[in-house]
């Protein structure tokens, strides 16, 4: 049976960095300390309140990252500048030379090279509509409420999320999918990592 874990600011780790604030979300191993670098995959939220900076270098950790608030423009060593939109979600290699352009809040997913996998979605739930995410057996799933409130739903365990909350899916041997329900427009953002 999955175990569904609602996390609120007191269990995150807030930090300064040059540009602004990072909170962490959920880390693992539990425990693990970012600073060291020798954690398995992270998820946080950061503002960036500088119109230009660059990423600290993760060469050990593949990257997704996505905007919930503002828009962003990225370069990865030079190249071709792309610009993130909330809701986009783009993947790249953490050893990147990676510069930004633009103030806003994102969302981040760290995953230490050939330990660690995963991806990055949003979900949107509402009246009219319920949101759904499927997992596969064993796959840790975070949800992070960025507007409205919702119902988190994963085999018989549900937690009520509202804005800044999480919930973390863990142990879900069984592959239960994890559901959304929401009376007015609830905007989730999913981290899934296997």
């Amino acid at each position: 049976m999955a175990v569904l874990t609602t996390l609120t600011s007191a269990d995150y780790v807030t930090t300064q960095w040059s540009g602004g604030v990072t909170t962490q979300l959920a880390i693992a191993p539990k425990g693990a300390v970012y600073a060291d670098r020798s954690f398995l995959w992270r998820v946080s939220s950061a503002t960036v309140e500088l119109d230009e900076s660059d990423f600290t270098a993760l060469p050990d950790y593949d990257r997704l990252i996505s905007t919930v608030r503002g828009d962003m423009t990225l370069s990865h060593n030079g190249g071709a500048e792309l610009t993130l939109r909330p809701g986009d979600v783009h993947a790249f290699d953490g050893g990147d030379a990676t510069h930004s352009k633009g103030r806003c809040t994102d969302f981040n997913l760290m995953l230490r090279k050939g330990k660690a996998a995963g991806n990055m979605c949003v979900l949107r739930a509402d009246k009219t509509c319920d949101a759904r995410l499927a997992c596969e057996p064993g796959v840790v799933t975070l949800l992070y409420c960025v507007s409205g409130a919702c119902t988190v739903r994963c085999g018989a365990q549900e937690a009520a999320l509202t804005a800044g909350g999480s919930a973390l899916v863990e142990e879900n041997e069984g592959g239960e999918p994890v559901k959304l329900s929401a009376a007015e427009e609830a905007i989730v953002y999913a981290a899934q990592v296997w």
